[in-house]
């Protein structure tokens, strides 16, 4: 029995912390607003939630019996009671005692037990002054019959100077209340990890559909050479049956007409297992289909589950700001704006760090004193905005402004050049973006002396290397007297990512989508060496060309011998940095699941994870960042193209590219085949959603499409394709058994450039099209 009690008593403990975390930052947040809250009737309402929030809380230290939590939480009571009695003027040294009182409840949270089964008392001073507000005013406070209201601190006072936080969200209170249930950070991540591992069956169960429909299309083409061997057959048999010499019973005559029977009964046996071949593709595909379906409705729901608003992580800044901006004279207002957009609560976590090291910078570096900021014609107080909002559907944008004294490039180039990253020569050179992204860099600091808060150099490098560990990036932009904006870009999940599988030394690699940029075929005659590196023009822009394969240390692959007048690039971005990295070849995007590298492998330079395809092939996962850095990192040396990339002035054949999207896998062999046959080189899709993820992974001259398809039809393919700015002249030919006007009308209106009906169809016509919209094949 005891047992069960001491059970029960742990969990009952463990709730009770959880509700006192909730209470003690509705206090906190309270106090704080309650102090840049001037008006009577809003202070009214905040001081009535922090006075319950306190009752709530002195209830339930009670249950549990925490008496020195109760006791503490008794003394806080009567103080808020006697504000909210109007008995007492707020001022900001009464702010400063009540948030200590916050903090020694929180401390008293968070010790262990010792062996008696008590706990440390907190600090008897700070439970007499608060117990002394209502027998003595301390200095500061005072008794009165008014309305709350602040005493206004002067201005050579300490309490002159601070900071405010002025939120702009929607209510959290507004709307319908929904039930909730509390459920641990520890179980939650762990229905998170089965979730994600459903995607490995799911893409497995993909490749077995895949392979059958291979099995299905090979049993195909030996049917049809098994047919084209009758003819023959029935006159083998036909001169067995008329030869004078095997009329008789020869052994020889018996053999042929057993094998002859054989090949005859043949047939039907390849009929048979092409019909079961068909019915198991079918419901391979049926329950690959169901199953990414539920994987994918699962997967939402949890990720959904691991959402949290951005506001979230700000609890501790505003109270942070307040105090930092005391301890330096400083008087400063921190405007939130965007907090209710949610991202992934593991973000969130990672992200408290950088924030704080941000939110420090712009106070300690670019926020000026007072008197300062008056003689440049600012206001004395100044202005550090929190502001998220998305990017797109997957992308989350942060920003950190301050409208402080700005970043001193001369002293961000000084300090680079003191550490060796830059020389003078190099630094002359740099632009102002350039410059500024070497405040990124570890050990670079414009602080004339090391403290406590600053002049280490590490506060920005930390939040780059946070930032990129996520899989997103940050650039920074300052003007000077008018302050510097820190531009974050984060995923709003963690959960499963897309990626690019290419081919690179030979070796298959897995590439992050959210940092390709595009994916290019380059003429050899539009590489141009620029200081002794390859450099290519990418919108209008000098992009540095490497091989992938010689930043990973491998062998290339393309020989000499194979002559080719054009490669093809992966154009990645991170910050400022873009680099075109040369490839062998682009197999497509498809979604991943990344895994982290076990010890001793946690940090290998160039390789962020791991993935399994659905072949059960395990494929590295590139690290971005490390690769710009690797490739900026080379030496540079002038770019030894001619050996792989012969003259361009060779008569070669050049093959032009197109994608067939097509459902039905007889029309798409169909027409694969033809196309092949007339010289073009063929990619197949099996609908639009497929077709267009291909479109986006790999470089393409036209596309064949089916209109009447599942997940995306061939009228949303193509209006799709035109709302891409990349793609708004790619030929787009809709192949198709819907031969009405209104059709043909629609495939017009969605940007078709040709519409050709099944019942017609005439490859002739089809070869026709495509000449007249991408030329010949060679």
């Amino acid at each position: 029995m005891a047992d069960k009690n001491d059970e029960f008593l742990k969990k009952l403990l463990s709730t009770f912390r959880v509700e006192a975390e909730v209470h003690l930052q509705a206090i906190g947040s309270g106090l704080l607003a309650l102090e840049r809250t001037p008006l009577a009737e809003q202070s009214a309402t905040i001081v009535e939630t922090i006075f319950r929030a306190a009752h709530s809380l002195k209830g339930a230290a009670r249950a549990v019996n925490l008496t020195q939590v109760e006791a503490v939480c008794r003394s806080l009571e009567n103080v808020f009671s006697a504000i909210k009695d109007r008995r007492v003027v707020i001022s900001s040294p009464l702010i400063d005692l009540l948030l200590q009182a916050t903090d020694a409840l929180g401390g008293l949270l968070a010790v262990e037990e010792d062996t008696a089964g008590t706990r440390k008392s907190p600090s008897a001073t700070l439970i007499r002054q608060l117990d002394d507000v209502l027998i003595r005013p301390l200095p500061e406070f005072a008794v009165t019959g008014a309305a709350p209201q602040f005493a206004q601190p002067r201005g050579n006072e300490p309490g002159a100077t601070g900071s405010r936080v002025a939120m702009h969200s929607p209510s959290a209170t507004s709307g319908p209340a929904f039930a909730t249930v509390r459920v641990s950070a520890e179980k939650l991540n762990s229905v998170m990890r089965q979730v994600e591992e459903l995607l490995l069956p799911s893409l497995a169960a993909g490749q077995r559909a895949k392979e059958l429909s291979e099995a299905t299309a090979t049993l195909s083409i030996w049917k049809k050479q098994r047919f084209q061997i009758q003819p023959e057959l029935r006159i083998v048999k036909s001169e067995l049956r008329n030869s004078p010499e095997n009329s008789g019973s020869s052994r020889r005559a018996n053999e042929l007409s057993r094998l002859l029977r054989y090949l005859e009964g043949e047939q039907i046996h390849m009929k048979l297992l092409e019909d079961q071949l068909v019915r198991l593709q079918h419901a391979a595909e049926r329950d690959q289909r169901a199953l990414a379906s539920m994987t994918d409705r699962l997967r939402h729901d949890v990720k959904e589950m691991q959402l949290l608003p951005f506001s979230s992580l700000l609890k501790t800044l505003p109270r942070f700001s307040r105090e930092l901006a005391r301890e330096q004279g400083k008087r400063l207002e921190l405007m939130i704006h965007g907090g209710e957009l949610e991202i992934d609560r593991r973000i969130l976590e990672e992200m408290k760090d950088p924030l704080i090291h941000l939110v420090r910078n712009c106070i300690d570096h670019g926020i000026e004193q007072p008197g300062v900021r008056v003689s440049k014609g600012k206001p004395s107080q100044g202005t550090i905005t929190l502001a998220c909002s998305p990017k797109d559907s997957s992308t989350a944008e942060v920003l950190v402004a301050d409208d402080g004294a700005g970043i001193d490039i001369s002293m961000v180039k000084a300090a680079a050049r003191k550490l060796g990253l830059v020389s003078s020569e190099e630094a002359e050179q740099l632009g102002e973006a350039e410059a500024a992204a070497l405040a990124f860099q570890s050990g670079v600091t414009t602080s004339p002396i090391i403290t406590d808060i600053s002049g280490h150099g590490l506060g920005l490098a930390i939040v780059r290397e946070k930032v990129e560990r996520l899989g997103g990036s940050v650039i920074v932009k300052s003007s000077p007297n008018a302050g510097t904006t820190f531009h974050i870009l984060l995923p709003l999940t963690l959960a499963n990512s897309r990626g690019v599988l290419v081919h690179a030394g030979g070796q298959l690699f897995v590439i992050p989508s959210t940092s390709v940029e595009r994916v290019v075929r380059i003429p050899n005659k539009e590489i141009r060496t620029v200081e002794n590196r390859a450099t290519v023009l990418v919108d209008e822009q000098p992009v540095s060309l490497v091989w992938l394969s010689d930043v990973l240390e491998l062998p290339r692959q393309i020989a000499a011998a194979e002559p080719m007048n054009s490669v093809t690039a992966v154009v990645l971005g991170s910050g400022l940095a873009r680099v075109a990295f040369l490839v062998e070849e682009i197999l497509g995007e498809q979604e991943v699941l990344v895994k982290a590298l076990a010890r001793p492998l946690i940090r290998v330079r160039n390789i962020s994870g791991a993935s399994v395809l659905g072949s059960g092939r395990l494929v590295p996962v590139l690290n971005v960042a490390d690769l710009l850095e690797s490739a900026v990192k080379r030496p540079a040396a002038a770019p030894a193209f001619g050996s792989q990339l012969p003259d361009t002035n060779d008569e070669i054949t050049k093959k032009r590219a197109i994608l067939v999207v097509e459902d039905s896998i007889t029309s798409r062999i169909l027409l694969k085949n033809i196309l092949e046959s007339a010289g073009y080189q063929v990619r197949t899709a099996v609908d639009g959603i497929d077709g267009y993820t291909m479109l986006k992974a790999g470089a393409f001259d036209l596309i064949v499409s089916d209109v009447e398809m599942p997940r995306m039809d061939g009228f949303d393919l193509t209006a799709q394709i035109r709302a891409d700015k990349h793609f708004t002249e790619l030929p787009v030919v809709l192949v198709t058994a819907l031969e009405s006007r209104q059709q043909r009308e629609r495939g017009i209106d969605v940007g078709a450039n040709a519409y050709i009906v099944k019942s017609s169809f005439d490859q002739s016509n089809l070869l026709e099209v495509i000449r007249r919209l991408v030329g010949t094949s060679s």
